[in-house]
């Protein structure tokens, strides 16, 4: 199997990095230069990647097409190429519905809309796949969890989801800021932060089968720590602030 890349960005980097350390059997990865840096280092990785400087050409020689560009690129470039009959394409582009990218591909079906972060690089993390496709659900549960998804408009809660990432890294940024701010180590204060989320987000994994709201009772004491700064960013409307960005983040994607 031939995977080609149009886009080389950094969930082009990730994926690709995660293809190379699975148990995925490819033959070639094709990708195309507009990220030089990305590209290059992606070529240096495996001997199996080659860059190419048309996209046209990487569709005439691959079997599965990933597309990772940014939507208005997307418009730009998509029409005045041309995919095979049976090839399948998996779409990384955020705002580009399902219809928009059967007619900007020309293709009735074999398309799956993806959403992959960059922790799929080391192999972790969801995959929310729709529509639902055997092969391409296959495909991505060596590289992480994948989520297969009945219809579209559920799908784009997902997408509206993933803009937590940045957030999610500047409240480990703004922790860790505090405590250097207390005379700590930079890299200790780093450190600390990082591992003690990470060991939270494990225990929620170990947990899953159990409702959230079972973690959020269990981690808090009658007057502790914890119970204090809960209530206090309740009561800031820290939380329905956060369901408020998720809202507009929907709102854009319809």
């Amino acid at each position: 199997m031939k995977l080609g890349f149009i886009g080389s960005g950094e969930i082009t980097k990730a994926v690709v990095v995660g293809i190379t350390n699975s148990n995925i059997n490819y033959k070639k990865i094709l990708i195309s230069k507009r990220n030089n840096k990305i590209s290059k280092y992606l070529k240096n990785i495996n001997k199996k990647i080659s860059i190419f400087s048309n996209n046209q050409e990487i569709i005439n020689k691959s079997n599965w097409i990933f597309l990772a560009v940014t939507p208005t690129v997307a418009k730009q470039i998509l029409e005045k190429l041309k995919f095979k009959d049976k090839q399948i394409i998996i779409s990384f582009i955020s705002t580009i519905k399902l219809r928009e990218l059967k007619l900007l591909t020309n293709k009735k079906k074999n398309i799956v809309r993806a959403i992959p972060l960059p922790p799929i690089s080391f192999m972790k993390g969801p995959i929310p796949l729709f529509p639902k496709n055997k092969k391409v659900s296959k495909f991505f549960n060596n590289i992480g969890d994948t989520i297969e998804i009945s219809d579209e408009t559920s799908s784009l809660s997902f997408w509206a989801a993933s803009s937590l990432m940045a957030p999610y890294y500047e409240l480990l940024n703004e922790v860790s800021k505090w405590l250097q701010k207390k005379g700590l180590n930079k890299w200790h204060a780093q450190k600390y932060v990082v591992s003690l989320f990470s060991a939270l987000s494990d225990a929620a994994v170990i947990r899953s089968n159990k409702d959230l709201k079972f973690l959020v009772e269990t981690s808090q004491t009658p007057k502790g720590l914890n119970e204090q700064t809960l209530k206090y960013l309740k009561k800031k409307g820290f939380y329905k602030q956060l369901n408020v960005s998720l809202e507009k983040i929907l709102k854009r994607l319809k």
